[in-house]
């Protein structure tokens, strides 16, 4: 091939390979465009398309773009800014809460909570039985745990650029299992004798709870969360028994299975 020949060869191929070197912008409904990127912004993309509009500069949200490939190959991705992580750089993922009222029931009761990513986190409860005012003189001594996964409500529709106040704020839905083990002074009366005396019942009881709450935040410091549960339990207590159907941080109504919880607790963010 004659020097002059190569040299029409490589300009007739001088329009692709600049095409070939251009961004590529890989929108989430899987179109690509390519195009030549002049700008990245806050909440969007400004690229030309020289081939196609000379002059006319074109934008594109960034929430629309899953990726960005550019000429010289080096790739970015894109989140949603309410579930990037970069966005809440400077909240508290941990906090430390006590149950204000358990110590009324006989218990101590702490959790703790950790920010697993935006909109979720998880939550474990341990508490303390036999700690606090006894007005039936049972002498409980035990203990129960609990373990949650938290789903925090989204907003019911979303303005480009919005992201959760706080990554352990608002109004959430939390599965749970509950789990207590104990035991109290339990009077037994013989009519035979008619004497009576007292020994240690033990008791295990097992839960699984749907609950529905709310979390306030404030000065990304303190918290103040509130939630009701309802589900299913199972109890070795006998159903006609006095001691009633606290199982100390739940309770269970030993003839249809009902679990309930209430918790108010305040906590400290770190």
């Amino acid at each position: 091939m004659s020097m002059k020949k190569l040299f029409l060869v490589l300009i007739a191929l001088l329009p692709a390979v600049t095409i070939f070197s251009q961004d590529n912008i890989y929108k989430k409904n899987n179109q690509i465009i390519n195009c030549k990127i002049i700008e990245i912004g806050l909440v969007e993309v400004k690229y030309i398309m020289p081939e196609k509009y000379k002059d006319v500069v074109m934008v594109i949200a960034k929430d629309d773009i899953s990726k960005i490939k550019y000429e010289n190959g080096e790739e970015q991705t894109f989140v949603n800014e309410m579930y990037n992580k970069n966005s809440y750089a400077d909240n508290k993922i941990n906090a430390i809460k006590f149950h204000v009222f358990s110590p009324l029931y006989d218990y101590l009761s702490v959790s703790y909570e950790r920010s697993l990513k935006a909109g979720r986190s998880i939550e474990g409860t341990l508490g303390i039985i036999g700690i606090g005012y006894d007005p039936l003189k049972e002498s409980p001594v035990g203990m129960f745990a609990k373990v949650g996964y938290k789903f925090i409500k989204s907003p019911d529709f979303y303005v480009r650029g919005m992201k959760y106040a706080h990554l352990l704020k608002g109004t959430y839905f939390k599965p749970e299992i509950a789990f207590s083990t104990y035991s109290v002074k339990n009077s037994i009366y013989n009519y035979g004798t008619n004497t009576s005396s007292t020994e240690r019942q033990s008791v295990f009881s097992s839960a699984c709870l749907l609950n529905v709450g709310k979390q306030w935040v404030f000065d990304n410091r303190f918290a103040v969360d509130f939630s009701i549960g309802l589900g299913y339990g199972l109890t070795n207590m006998p159903k006609n028994d006095y001691l009633g159907n606290s199982q100390f941080g739940f309770s269970i109504e030993p003839n249809s299975g009902l679990a309930i919880t209430s918790n108010f607790k305040v906590a400290y963010l770190f």
